[in-house]
């Protein structure tokens, strides 16, 4: 129902709360809230490799055993830890040490202060927008860790899981662009 206002009535413009992401510690979130952080990209699902000498860290383009290559998700989330021994749970400790999450991930950027990007589910309303913004995995896996020998592996090292897309940030600016008719 729609009221008219009297004249010496001011009109408020309604606030939207805050995302849970801008408000809430990684620590004050709710189960669901911290699940639905992740962007469904896969990316930490990749086999990494570790230089013995300097630490490195490399990304390889190799999935985890559980991985689902087209589906960028485990296929086995709830028994992941039983079934691959060295699976890691994000955690908000883990978050904050772990040097291997992507510079992509949302619970390292929600924990560094920055914002999420306009195709993280989140924002986008979209679970397809991560794929349109070619973050995730989805057409670059070579092969499944147990379907490729051990000494192969650093054949696969590649740079892109720890890079953003190149045109990730401005690719939604130019979907839409405004049009505008020049006067004659």
């Amino acid at each position: 129902m729609i009221s008219k206002l009297d004249p010496g009535q001011k009109m408020t413009k309604r606030r939207e709360p805050a995302p849970f992401w801008k408000v809430k510690s990684l620590e004050a979130m709710t189960v669901e809230e911290w699940e639905s952080l992740c962007d469904g990209c896969g990316r930490c699902c990749l086999v990494k490799l570790e230089d013995e000498d300097t630490g490195e860290i490399h990304f390889t383009d190799i999935g985890c055993t559980l991985l689902d290559a087209k589906a960028c998700q485990c296929r086995d989330y709830r028994r992941r830890s039983q079934r691959v021994r060295d699976c890691v749970k994000l955690t908000p400790t883990a978050v904050r040490t772990l040097s291997w999450l992507p510079v992509t991930c949302a619970y390292r950027l929600v924990s560094e202060g920055g914002a999420l990007p306009w195709w993280h589910p989140l924002v986008s309303g979209s679970p397809e927008s991560v794929h349109d913004a070619g973050v995730s995995v989805r057409g670059r896996i070579h092969a499944i860790e147990d379907d490729l020998p051990f000494e192969q592996w650093p054949d696969r090292i590649v740079e892109w899981p720890n890079r953003r897309p190149p045109d990730a940030e401005g690719r939604r600016a130019r979907k839409a662009p405004i049009l505008r008719r020049r006067p004659p």
